[in-house]
């Protein structure tokens, strides 16, 4: 019987390297779009920090 410290050998090695990539990659994916929407979301809220508050002078 093998103990659980042992790494795996053997071609289940390169599958798993693989998917770590491809999850890795898929996740990074996911953030950039979330940053994005977010991005585009709080651009057109009112009182944001990063604009000048509108003056309203009315005659």
């Amino acid at each position: 019987m093998t103990r659980r410290t042992t790494p795996p050998k053997g071609p289940a090695q390169g599958t798993r390297k693989d998917r770590l990539k491809a999850a890795l990659k898929a996740n990074m994916a996911r953030r950039k779009a979330q940053a994005r929407a977010r991005a585009t979301a709080d651009c057109g809220k009112t009182g944001d920090a990063t604009q000048a508050p509108e003056k309203n002078e009315s005659s």
